[in-house]
């Protein structure tokens, strides 16, 4: 039997390019989503029809469905799932505690107990977060890092989604890879990330906020583009063991998928600037106690030696394309947008 992925959260931004990347190269996909209405479900339902016109069916599921989830699984035999399915966001949990526990930790022990029940039972990749080092002062982050601090309670469901998988691994031989990616960005990105939230900002007119840390120090990220996260996420499925075989061992791996290169927001926001050819009204303010930290940056040493991961976009080079999208999807002034985004504001 040749191989058959299932994608969770594939009408979500990293869902959708890893689900198309996959199709590209002639594999058979099945994607699945709740469409939730954490932002927008329009920009959802549109990466949704796209990856039906490519042949990828989304079916629209609930993972706490596990009836349903069961009837997928007879019908389609997969092998490899690639879970991105998830509550995503750090402001959001402090509004919405629950919606975190629910999709990002409930779900994740319906779908993983789903699949110990298959035969053959399929390998698991699931998206990990860089947010699960959490307040350690150590740079760059490596994966042997602690991870026991979390700063936020959305890092707090994706490091026990780490322990839950391992769980699996350990008792049921379960092949599981955790993927911990760093700022993602890119076309068809997420309207509630500073990317897209910057931009639609700018566009209108109307003020920017940039949060600062302790003394007026600047947050910086390691921004990364989604085709080089797309890039990992295919080398860690491509090199993963198969689950429950007597032949070869399961894996338990961790990965950080980064760029390396870190940015301030201010910097990004400079460049967005340049290249959308408008400037923008920055109001500083200080970071409030949301859960979000000052610096990120990737060791991404083992991805490369076991997954061939070696990033190619610098940041310009992706905000262009992400620019070049912007106004593709959202008209030549950028102002064309669907009704459920007229008024929307991200956490």
């Amino acid at each position: 039997m040749g191989k058959r992925y299932l994608v969770t959260g594939a009408a979500g931004f990293i869902g959708y390019h890893s689900a198309a990347k996959l199709r590209s190269r002639g594999d058979v996909v099945v994607g699945l989503d709740n469409f939730n209405d954490y932002y927008p479900v329009s920009l959802k339902r549109a990466r949704a029809q796209a990856l039906v016109d490519m042949g990828v069916p989304v079916v629209e599921l609930d993972l706490n469905d596990q009836e349903g989830l069961g009837e997928l699984f007879r019908l389609c035999s997969f092998t490899h799932v690639l879970h991105l399915a998830a509550q995503a966001g750090v402001r959001y949990a402090a509004r919405n505690p629950f919606a975190y526990i629910q999709s990002n930790i409930a779900a994740s022990v319906s779908l993983m107990e789903t699949m110990r029940l298959q035969k053959p039972m399929p390998l698991l990749v699931y998206a990990s977060s860089s947010s699960v080092y959490g307040l350690s002062k150590r740079f760059p982050f490596t994966e042997d890092d602690r991870a026991d601090r979390p700063a936020s309670l959305y890092a707090a469901t994706k490091r026990s989604l780490e322990l839950l998988a391992h769980s699996y691994f350990n008792i049921y031989r379960m092949s599981v890879t955790g993927l911990r990616f760093f700022t993602v960005y890119g076309p068809w990105g997420r309207p509630d990330m500073s990317v897209m939230a910057f931009s639609r900002n700018i566009v209108d007119g109307k003020p920017i906020r940039v949060f600062q840390g302790p003394n007026g120090t600047e947050l910086a990220r390691d921004f990364t583009f989604v085709d080089d996260i797309v890039a990992g996420v295919c080398g860690a499925l491509d090199t993963a063991a198969p689950s429950n075989d007597p032949h070869a061992a399961p894996h338990n791996r961790i990965y950080n998928l980064g760029n390396t290169q870190v940015h301030t927001v201010t910097e990004m926001v400079r460049t967005l600037e340049e290249l959308l050819g408008i400037k923008a009204i920055i109001r500083y303010q200080p970071l409030g106690a949301t859960g979000d930290v000052l610096r990120t940056n990737a060791n991404i040493t083992t991805a490369h030696n076991e997954l061939g991961y070696t990033p190619q976009t610098n940041l310009r080079a992706g905000l262009q394309a992400f620019v070049e999208w912007y106004f593709q999807y959202y008209g030549a002034d950028g102002k064309r947008r669907p009704a459920d985004e007229v008024g929307y504001i991200p956490d």
